[in-house]
């Protein structure tokens, strides 16, 4: 699973660094995928000093952290917890120590939230929703997920939100819909979406024709980029 905070998976990390060894420019590849040169050559300079290896995610943790609160006040308030059953505000009130401080060490140590544990004797009785497990199919191109959004037509100058609902002719019909048609690679996370007129089979068996030849990932890196020009692509 990629970083929170990554622009790209670690498979669209190799694609990149595949794309540049294969002779492409490192701005034309960067654009393509969305992100910034600066960022296309930070994962080239990694890959062609450690492989792919490189290409994984680091820790952003500092080496050193002379302002983390110390291991014996953290006990503390683990130790409280345990005993109390409480909240991150009592416990607070208990230790001396800021709510927001012991919220953040009750989840470095892994103890569950009140709502999960058994109020007698505090253990875990209920199953949580949050998972370490990142459901991914093993290779590009196993699994497409496919989804429409049918947004609504906003006429120029604004609809009557702007300009309010007695400006509307009652006899003016809506001006329709438009369909964002997107597809999403199961495995890397690539995503393709374009803007449509309808949602029919015809235009979605198209639409993926279009996806699979342009965006989703392939065996090997495409010699040009690809570029629609009949619907409205993002």
């Amino acid at each position: 699973m990629g970083h929170a905070n990554a622009r790209l998976t670690v498979h669209a990390r190799l694609l990149l660094v595949t794309r540049v060894a294969a002779g492409r420019p490192v701005a034309h590849v960067a654009k393509e995928l969305g992100v910034s040169r600066q960022c296309a050559h930070r994962w080239v300079r990694r890959y062609r000093s450690e492989g792919e290896a490189g290409l994984v995610d680091r820790s952003s943790r500092p080496r050193h952290q002379p302002l983390r609160t110390p291991m014996r006040v953290e006990r503390q308030v683990v130790a409280v917890r345990v005993e109390l059953r409480c909240g991150p505000a009592r416990i607070a009130r208990r230790t001396g120590v800021p709510t927001r401080t012991v919220s953040r060490i009750l989840a470095r140590h892994g103890l569950p939230r009140l709502a999960e544990c058994d109020p007698l004797t505090g253990q875990r009785i209920r199953a949580t929703r949050h998972t370490t497990c990142r459901y991914e199919h093993p290779a590009p191109g196993d699994l497409v997920h496919l989804d429409v959004k049918k947004i609504g037509k906003i006429p120029p100058g604004g609809g009557w939100r702007v300009h309010g609902r007695g400006t509307r002719p009652r006899t003016v019909r809506g001006l329709g819909y438009d369909y964002v048609h997107a597809a999403v690679d199961d495995h890397s996370r690539l995503a393709h979406a374009e803007i449509l007129a309808d949602e029919r089979g015809p235009t979605c068996a198209a639409f993926l024709l279009r996806a699979a030849a342009c965006s989703l990932p392939r065996a090997s890196p495409p010699s040009r980029a690809c570029s629609p020009t009949t619907p409205k692509t993002t």
